[in-house]
């Protein structure tokens, strides 16, 4: 009886333990969405459970916010294709160090490491890509990244975690590289696939310092970007003295608080509702990934 009460005493304790550690997590969340859509004198004075004298103030002026649509299909377009193309690129190269029979297979791996830990810095980085004709084209969000070493040694580490018969086997068959690659390997490779996808994907939706560098036409920014310049123009009307009103919405004060809290809600809700999709594939494929790390 003793025993009984003990274990239905730590499954108590660690189901506290648990919700408490949940709660802890998801509150940064919920504080910020709950001041997105608090008025700025409640934001003032603090907000913390219920949102206070609610407005959608802070997303109408975004939603005014000129070229917002066309960023938003700037940052979509550069999630999509530069995902697509890093996670393969990537994963091709994976597989390509991790063939025994690669010519200076060893040096080529050791090469990509080394760009983990040296880099020439931002001068010489901005004279490669203006040198490459990088410079106010679409395709700087694209082409630069498209192989990481960090993805690419994901990948290596979990192909040598498959069988080795398999590409024996479809090699005495007369399968060549790309072959084996796209109808074995990669079929093989989701869980890790899906894992760099959903790392490759959070990083081209946030990336914003590229836009910055290199990018001068309006036409070509991203959603980030465009939402960093709205909040730094907010904040010098602010600390001059103007009042900032949007439309027909006449004498709302728009803080930069609260208009930060919105940027968030707004950049990170794509993200969060793609991520559950992905979650299964994510943590199978990191930890397989990682077992001879």
């Amino acid at each position: 009886m003793g025993k009984n009460i003990r274990n239905v005493f730590l499954k108590g304790l660690n189901l506290l333990i648990l919700i408490v550690f949940a709660l802890i997590c998801f509150y940064p969340l919920y504080f910020v969405f709950i001041n997105s859509f608090s008025s700025a004198s409640a934001i003032t004075k603090g907000v913390y459970l219920l949102p206070q004298k609610p407005t959608l103030i802070y997303y109408r002026y975004l939603l005014l916010t000129p070229s917002i649509l066309q960023s938003t299909f700037i940052s979509i377009a550069r999630t999509v294709l530069g995902t697509i193309i890093t996670v393969m690129c990537s994963s091709f190269m994976g597989y390509m160090v991790s063939r025994r029979d690669l010519p200076f297979h060893k040096i080529i791996y050791r090469y990509f490491i080394i760009t983990m830990y040296f880099g020439a810095g931002l001068i010489p980085w901005y004279m490669l890509m203006k040198a490459l004709g990088l410079k106010n084209n679409f395709l700087l969000y694209i082409i630069p990244g498209a192989v990481s070493a960090y993805y690419m040694i994901l990948v290596k580490t979990y192909i040598e975690s498959l069988p080795p018969s398999l590409e024996e086997s479809a090699e005495i068959d007369g399968a060549g590289i790309f072959t084996i690659f796209f109808r074995i390997i990669l079929p093989l490779s989701l869980p890790i696939v899906a894992c760099i996808t959903v790392f490759c994907a959070v990083g081209q939706w946030n990336a914003w310092s590229d836009n910055l560098y290199l990018v001068s036409e309006p036409k070509l920014d991203t959603l980030q970007y465009l939402l960093y310049k709205s909040l730094q123009q907010n904040m010098t009307n602010v600390s001059s003295g103007k009042e900032v009103s949007t439309g027909p919405v006449s004498q709302i004060e728009i803080t930069p608080a609260g208009l930060q809290y919105a940027m968030t809600v707004v950049t990170v809700i794509p993200i969060m509702l793609v991520y559950p999709f992905m979650q299964k594939y994510f943590v199978k494929g990191l930890m397989l990934g990682a077992i001879k790390g």
